[in-house]
């Protein structure tokens, strides 16, 4: 049993309204599903992704008023977003400059060509090149041509205190294959190891660094809440619901979040994981050529609509 890959990654936005105008107007993301935070009502839930809003595209916000994170070890410090090939990347650094975007210099990183930036809140990112990635799903709307269009997430880099804990449990739990190693660009005296899922690649795999000299992170604005992996169906959810019990992790239980199935615990370090299915997608509710065009209220909260909109500010 092994995850097909990472599903998505969820963050925090102090600001929404410019949030959603960075992530669409500036990466040229499409905004998949306008919805709000299930457990919080008062909150938008948004999901920007590729043209069709595939499993593996999606970087989705809450938007909580938070003071910014405070960064630190167990946590999640950077997410990747994969391109085609040397030219997107080059065009992207160009492009985000043009944008005010303060980016790093293009460097080879895990042998692969990669430069590092910020969202404006703090959000850590990397733009790199994935040459297995596929032609990808472009959405004919966004401001960024087709070719140079995001493909989708990964790797995702964990930093973490302790790796024997968490090598552990990605590997005896999650059946996760530690690969390679390389040196954390940020701390030479420590490296940075690769885990890979499914059939491997960008879009498969978590990066591990080992960061005990750092403090604790403290969740805010510009910070990563979790990251999701994906599996196929509910079959293989159902299963990895047993073995997380089996392995006594402590979980969320099965949760049903509409657009896929969720299932939520935390590795020895801390970081919260999410197990999702790629299913039914976020068409089940909205046609796929208007997707994230109105807002969107799972059943079990439709009949709350109204107040929920009443309680949510225009962006």
């Amino acid at each position: 049993m092994q995850f097909s890959g990472l599903h998505h990654l969820t963050a925090i936005s102090a600001d929404i309204k410019a949030n959603r105008a960075f992530y669409t107007g500036v990466l040229g993301l499409r905004l998949v599903k306008k919805s709000i935070n299930q457990d919080d009502v008062k909150a938008y839930h948004l999901y920007y992704a590729d043209g069709r809003g595939s499993p593996g595209s999606d970087v989705t916000f809450f938007d909580w008023q938070r003071e910014p994170e405070q960064r630190g070890t167990g946590s999640i410090s950077r997410t990747g977003l994969r391109v085609a090939d040397a030219a997107s990347l080059s065009w992207w650094r160009a492009h985000l400059s043009r944008a005010g975007v303060s980016v790093g210099e293009i460097a080879e990183r895990d042998g692969r060509q990669t430069f590092d930036f910020e969202d404006p809140e703090g959000q850590r990112l990397a733009l790199l090149v994935d040459a297995a990635a596929g032609p990808g799903h472009a959405w004919d709307k966004s401001p960024i041509p087709r070719q140079h269009q995001i493909r989708g997430i990964g790797p995702v880099t964990l930093s973490v205190a302790d790796l024997a804990p968490t090598d552990r449990f990605l590997c005896e739990v999650l059946n996760m294959r530690r690969v390679r190693d390389y040196p954390n660009p940020g701390n030479e005296k420590n490296s940075v190891h690769v885990y890979s899922m499914g059939a491997g690649g960008a879009a498969a795999e978590l990066h591990v660094a080992v960061e005990p000299d750092l403090p604790r992170a403290k969740e805010g604005a510009g910070g990563v809440h979790h990251v999701a992996l994906r599996t196929p169906d509910d079959e293989q959810y159902g299963a990895w619901a047993e073995r997380l019990d089996a392995a006594k992790v402590r979980n969320s239980g099965k949760i049903d979040r509409y657009y896929f199935h969720s299932l939520y615990f935390r590795e020895p370090n801390g970081i919260l994981f999410e197990i999702a299915t790629d299913g039914p997608g976020f068409a089940v509710d909205e046609p796929a050529e208007s997707l994230g065009e109105r807002l969107s209220v799972p059943p079990f909260l439709e009949a709350r609509r109204a107040e929920i909109e009443a309680g949510l500010k225009p962006i």
